[in-house]
């Protein structure tokens, strides 16, 4: 870009991030986190303004062109504050911390995320959006306030920062783990209560897709034969399926609804919510068989590779809710464009996507979503989709983040492996291993094994934070389970070591998000409970059960029940909050069954079990014997053997998928 074209450049033009650089021409004297503007801050006795937010983010942009665009504005910060811009998806860690800061105070939070802070970072004042008039007026007091009572700003840093400190601190549990089904029926029956039943999901409006939650419901439902915990799966998926959240024409989620029938999105794409909801269509299709859930996956995964995959085999992180300035401008259909682009073939698609002359939404726009009613599939659908979607091709298009994230690629490995497993489509299996090389060479540091956050136009910047690991050591978990190359159950090994060496906190048995190499926050916190995105810990919580159980390692083992006995007082009462740890005590309450699978056919009598829904089974073989301590010796020439093993025991060994499932009870 050349600088010289725009009439003011801050210090973001060298970053990489998309959100940064849609602020590197803005009049506000800019800087990345970093010791450069820290040290400035120090060196003038200026505050620190912390701004954050992400690419997708439609207020953060309103905050932009209304504040950050305007000089008048720009002046007062440049003047009063050092201003440091964030992209929160790169620097969760500082988003951590600030955000518990501005929920302290405010009790509440969002983004934009506004957090006024000391030179030392400590903060002392905040918000999320704030209009022209208020921010101005907002910098004005705090700035004044600061200097004219230096004793009354120093305790309100000491005591906010003792409050970021102290909140979700987690505590050693020293009582003996123990975990029975009875505790897992205690979530549900607490849990229940927030479940809409008619239109799925929580009651009320927003509803962001929570897929953690329903992957728990479905293995609960697998131990209990609960059928409302699956009725609670189905009726979201399907009301998710049929709503204007999904994209009708082009394949995947946005980020939420803003309404409580999953009607009209809040338009972005993040990368995270599209790769979950695979793998649990996946998962729900496996259980149901369900066709509608089959379609959903194959479109989506058609998206991911259209729109959010780079030439490297990467995976993009975002599409914005805005083009040409407005909201959903580029998904959303008038009465007469229907009319015009799809002629005698329109009043079918106007029926079947309850589209008006009026309008159902803003401006004379329609957003299209299916009724209840309509359960069976048109044959007319699919041609009419695919002129819609070339002819969508034509508009401008909403902005693209093309920074590549571990974690989000991570998890979107994960569900390529899970749509291969359960669909038995080859070419799933080739993005996710291109992807797992990726991972592998461009966001691995060869010299000490360490992951890095991003990876852009060549150059990865940022150290990984713990979800990195997590996300990726269970990804290459599944990758092993799909392929049986024992090459990627060793890299989640060696990653898991990496996690436990520069993460632990070795009093509680919990992980840091933040590795002991990276420079110290004011808080070293830590990500515990599940959200939209399953925490760090709980992903490592089960990968370091798995791990235990492939390797026979009964360290890691303990290890992952210690984690979870530390937040077991949590879980009942939040739901889906802790979906992810409630994941890991369903195998602590119905201890797993390891299966193997030794011989030439190894591959075909795999792919049995994967049409299967067996939460419960973890899969390991190949040709030979491999280096495994349960296939040690299992091999018996001539023939492919399956033996299914439970705590290190094996039974009768047998020939036939269909034998071996007899010898499984849940």
């Amino acid at each position: 870009m050349n600088s010289t074209e725009h009439k003011f450049t801050n210090q973001l033009i060298n970053e990489s991030s998309p959100y940064l650089l849609q602020h590197a021409h803005n009049p506000v004297n800019w800087y990345p986190w970093g010791q450069e503007a820290l040290d400035k801050a120090k060196r003038e006795g200026k505050l620190i303004l912390v701004s954050i937010g992400y690419a997708a983010c439609h207020w953060c942009h309103v905050m932009e062109h209304e504040s950050f665009e305007n000089e008048e504005v720009a002046k007062i910060m440049n003047d009063d504050f050092i201003a440091i811009k964030v992209d929160r998806e790169e620097r969760p860690d500082i988003d951590q911390v600030y955000m518990n800061a501005v929920q302290l105070m405010t009790g509440s939070g969002g983004w934009p995320l506004n957090c006024i802070a000391l030179p030392d970072g400590r903060p002392i004042y905040g918000g999320t959006y704030f209009r022209k008039d208020q921010w101005i007026e907002m910098l004005t007091q705090v700035s004044s306030f600061s200097k004219n009572n230096p004793e009354k700003i120093e305790e309100q840093a000491k005591l906010l920062t003792e409050g970021v400190l102290s909140s979700e601190k987690i505590y050693s549990n020293s009582e003996v783990a123990k975990f029975e089904i009875n505790d897992l029926k205690n979530v549900f029956n607490t849990w229940k209560n927030n479940i809409d039943k008619k239109e799925g999901g929580h009651h009320g409006a927003p509803k962001f897709p929570m897929p953690v939650g329903y992957e728990f419901l479905l293995r609960y439902n697998y131990l209990t034969d609960h059928i409302e915990s699956l009725e609670a799966v189905t009726t979201t998926l399907d009301k998710m399926a049929a709503g204007g959240i999904y994209d009708q024409i082009g394949g995947g989620f946005s980020r939420y609804s803003v309404d409580a029938f999953w009607k009209v999105p809040h338009f972005e794409k993040m990368l995270y919510d599209n790769a979950q909801l695979v793998s649990l269509y996946s998962s729900a299709y496996q259980k149901t068989k369900n066709p509608k859930y089959k379609i959903i996956v194959t479109e989506t995964l058609d998206f991911i590779q259209r729109e959010l995959t780079s030439a490297e085999g990467g995976f993009y992180s975002s599409l914005d809710a805005d083009s040409e300035g407005e909201e959903g401008k580029f998904y959303v259909w008038t009465y007469t464009d229907l009319k015009s682009i799809l002629g005698d073939n329109a009043d079918q698609i106007i029926d079947y996507y309850n589209v008006t002359e009026s309008g159902n939404w803003e401006k004379g726009n329609n957003i299209l979503f299916k009724s209840a009613s309509k359960n069976e599939i048109p044959n007319f659908l699919f041609d009419s989709k695919k002129i819609l979607l070339k002819e969508r091709e034509k508009r401008v298009r909403p902005g693209l983040d093309d920074k590549i994230l571990t974690s989000w690629n991570a998890l979107m490995l994960k569900a390529y492996i899970d749509a291969y497993r359960v669909f038995d489509d080859n070419k799933y299996l080739q993005t996710a291993l291109i992807n797992a090389e990726f991972i592998n060479t461009k966001l691995k540091d060869p010299a000490d094994g360490r992951l890095n956050r991003n990876y852009k136009n060549g150059k990865a910047t940022i150290n990984a934070f713990l979800d990195d690991y997590a996300f990726t050591i269970n990804s290459f978990i599944s990758l092993y389970q799909a392929t049986f190359d024992e090459k990627w159950l060793k890299e989640a090994k060696l990653l898991a070591e990496y996690s436990i060496k520069h993460f632990l906190d070795k009093d509680t048995g919990m992980f840091y998000y933040t590795s002991d190499i990276d420079p110290a926050l004011i808080a070293r916190k830590m990500d515990v409970t599940d959200n939209v995105i399953p925490s760090a810990n709980s992903e490592m919580a089960k990968n370091l059960f798995l791990l235990g159980q492939y390797f026979y390692n009964d360290e890691y083992i303990e290890m992952s029940e210690k984690m979870l006995n530390n937040v077991k007082k949590d879980i009942v009462a939040s739901g889906a909050y802790y979906a992810n740890w409630d994941i890991l005590m369903t195998w602590l309450v119905s201890e797993p069954y390891e299966i193997a699978i030794v011989g030439k056919d190894f591959e075909s009598k795999r792919k049995e079990f994967d049409k299967l829904y067996l939460p419960n089974v973890f899969l390991s073989g190949g040709k030979d014997n491999g280096t495994l301590s349960l296939l040690d010796e299992k091999l018996i020439d001539g023939q492919t053997t399956i033996y299914v093993c439970r705590n290190k025991e094996c039974k009768i060994p047998i020939t036939e998928v269909e034998e071996a499932l007899k010898q499984i009870s849940k």
